[in-house]
């Protein structure tokens, strides 16, 4: 996984607890629905990044660089 890549997606992850704490402390349910979703695109990217990473050969079998 690039540095770049994991980099963009922990902010993404950070920014929607973010907006998710803000929500809930607020009782704005629509910013605390955004933040948890924004985690879960997170969430959904690292995934995708990791499958690229194993299908280009990047990784051992426990996840470890090479």
């Amino acid at each position: 996984m690039s540095a770049t890549n994991k980099l963009r997606n922990k902010l993404q992850r950070v920014s929607g607890r973010a907006k998710e704490s803000l929500g809930r402390a607020t009782g704005d349910r629509n910013l605390e629905s955004r933040g948890a979703a924004d985690q879960f695109k997170a969430d959904v990217k690292d995934i995708g990044e990791k499958a690229k990473d194993v299908i280009r050969g990047r990784h051992g079998r426990r996840g470890r660089r090479i």
